[in-house]
């Protein structure tokens, strides 16, 4: 059951509805939500509700029917973020696992964790301990494998995943193990995942060859009663009928999985297919499936695998599925994940009254700025701050009270945002430190009490409404500009009419308890609006080169000005990836120009931009950072 505490609880209460519910014969896990904090108490133990609804400090007690207790949404209602080695598994993150079946030698698992590394992938895995169909087939280097494994994966930033096959494993693996990985065959091996259970590591469970949702799901339970709060479920094929792959991978699974279960879900379409042709699209479908990530097998010579030959991919393959699913997830409002920076003094430097914990964003929550926030930040660790306007988030940032900003600057249809490109100019202490972007689909939004049939007047920001326009047209709605989206549909909440409808995000929606009574009404679904993350200088953390920079500056007053600067850009080999102009304040018929330039290692910034300099009349770096990889 779950018990949620009134929010002024004291101390004392709350430690005497623990020791009650312990003395019961309950098992007690703490959650800490957003607005409530919850008690959740698992045992087989009889208990009268109304015992404990009486007890002081309790607010409500609600049963769990389901009889996954632990893993199901009923216990945790928001999505679980599992942290491994800095690496964040869940939430808004999509997380790559690679590398081969079997670690067989030094070199082998050191290649392969380059590749991983060097495309994307996030964690390595690999198998020690081998469980064959065969008795004669290789069985894998036991505890050797699982020195060569750690020391690849600490080589190049990598946490380590591996199957663990028995008890007795256990001592040895320990030293060396990041995530667990219960296989199909021993999903159901109850005292092996009670065993591992009570390590409190990360574990990965792998679906049963003829498991239902509800085998799988009571396995986790196993997992989670006996002391670990990080389960990963792993679906990777079940056995039917058909012979032309070596399982048939069942992604329709993944979408009722989110319903019921916070636990995140990865996909393994190498052993869900059994080819390699088909685990690139399989990888992009068990995305699109909403699929926390995959973990695929990739060999730096296939032909030589002493396993799984078949199935694994080639180094190239497994870089251009990287770079394939980079590009889906930024459809699904997901990003990568990316191997952790080491932490810096940089990181830890705040100005006077700085908070660690809070990004300033414009406009309500559930406003696409905030999409793009949680997107962007681990939300464990950050909190949103919401400004009235574009220059209150500089201020905030200015003055202290937020680390960071996140600003939109250009939308694929709109253009960009002039006002934030301006902003930008004026706060000299301020930097740009990243972006991000993330796809814009808007939706008609009402009170609970209306339909679509009743709505007459139709309020959002300017740019929603003009995105929209072919969907209001053709209803002959009457239009209202607002300051921002989800601040229109607090407006139409406060309004409670009927026949009025607010235009914005699905978050927005959610935020403020409304109903969507028409989603995805733009006009053109390929509308994606990036962002900027601001921060005072000495507040930019290291994320290694930079391989972008965003400069402003005006030309000389002669001809042929701008093509002298863009023949510097042509000379160093530069990238420009957008060019701007903008009227210069207080000069008419003068202009600045914004650009973005690609750099990388190689580039001798300093010796350009004293190049560019000899042409301009005003010159601002306006940021230098890691480019979006979406």
């Amino acid at each position: 059951m779950i018990i949620v505490l009134k929010k002024q609880i004291e101390k004392n209460e709350k430690e005497h509805i623990v020791d009650y519910l312990s003395k019961k014969g309950f098992r007690i896990r703490e959650i800490q939500g957003e607005s409530d904090t919850v008690l959740g108490a698992v045992g087989s133990a009889a208990v009268d509700h109304n015992e404990i609804r009486v007890l002081p400090g309790v607010a409500e007690v609600i049963p769990i029917s389901k009889p996954y207790k632990l893993a199901s949404r009923e216990f945790k209602k928001t999505d679980t973020v599992i942290n491994v080695g800095g690496v964040k598994i869940g939430g808004n993150r999509f997380c790559v696992m690679g590398g081969p079946c079997a670690v067989e030698n030094a070199e082998q698992i050191d290649t392969a964790a380059r590749i991983v590394a060097e495309s994307g992938g996030v964690i390595l895995r690999g198998g020690a301990f081998k469980p064959r169909t065969s008795p004669y087939a290789f069985q894998g280097l036991g505890e050797e494998g699982l020195k060569l494994m750690k020391a690849a994966g600490r080589k190049y930033g990598l946490p380590i995943a591996t199957e663990i096959v028995s008890e007795k494993h256990i001592p040895i693996m320990e030293p060396y193990v990041d995530i667990y990985q219960i296989g199909t065959r021993n999903m159901q091996n109850f005292e092996l995942l009670k065993a591992v259970g009570k390590l409190g590591k990360p574990v990965m469970l792998k679906r049963g060859l003829s498991a239902t949702m509800m085998e799988w799901l009571m396995a986790a339970e196993y997992l989670l009663s006996n002391g670990t709060d990080d389960v990963i479920l792993c679906e990777r094929g079940i056995r039917t009928f058909e012979t032309e792959t070596r399982n048939t991978l069942d992604l329709s699974m993944i979408p009722i999985l989110k319903k019921v279960t916070h636990l995140p879900i990865v996909v393994d379409p190498s052993h869900g297919t059994g080819r390699r042709d088909s685990v690139i699209p399989m990888a992009m479908a068990a995305a699109a499936a909403g699929a926390d990530g995959v973990i695929v097998e990739m060999h730096p010579n296939p032909e030589k695998a002493l396993s799984d030959g078949a199935q694994s991919l080639y180094p190239e393959q497994f870089e251009k599925m990287v770079c394939d699913l980079r590009s889906i997830t930024a459809i699904l409002n997901k990003e990568l994940a990316r191997i952790p920076q080491p932490t810096t003094e940089t990181e830890t430097v705040l100005p006077t009254a700085a908070h660690p914990h809070l990004v300033a964003f414009q406009g309500e929550h559930g406003a696409f700025s905030e999409i793009a926030l949680k997107k962007f930040f681990d939300t464990e660790k950050y909190r949103s701050l919401p400004c009235k306007n574009f220059h209150d988030v500089f201020e905030s940032v200015l003055r202290g009270e937020s680390k960071y900003g996140i600003i939109p600057i250009e939308n694929s249809l709109a253009g960009s945002i002039h006002t934030n490109y301006d902003l930008l100019l004026q706060y000299p202490d301020l930097t740009i430190c990243g972006e991000t972007k993330i796809r814009v689909s808007h939706n008609l939004i009402g009170i609970k009490t209306t339909e679509l049939k009743n709505i007459k007047r139709v309020y959002s920001h300017p740019q929603a409404l003009s995105q929209c326009a072919r969907f209001i047209e053709e209803h002959g709605y009457q239009t209202f500009a607002v300051v921002d989206t989800s601040g229109s549909v607090a407006m139409v909440k406060e309004m409670n009419d009927p026949e009025a409808a607010a235009i914005a995000g699905e978050a927005a929606a959610e935020y403020w308890n409304m109903k969507i009574l028409k989603p995805g009404i733009e006009s053109d679904p390929k509308n994606f609006t990036r962002f900027y993350i601001i921060c005072r200088k000495e507040n930019k953390p290291d994320t290694g080169t930079p391989d972008k920079v965003s400069l402003v500056f005006s030309t000389k007053d002669e001809p042929g000005a701008l093509l002298k600067i863009l023949t510097v850009f042509a000379d160093n080999g530069l990238n420009l990836s957008k060019l701007e102009s903008r009227p210069l304040f207080g000069k008419p018929w003068e202009y600045l120009f914004y650009v973005s330039l690609d750099i990388d290692e190689k580039t001798d910034t300093a010796a350009v931009f004293d190049n560019i300099k000899t042409h301009t009349e005003f010159f601002k770096v306006l940021g230098m950072f890691k480019r979006n990889r979406d």
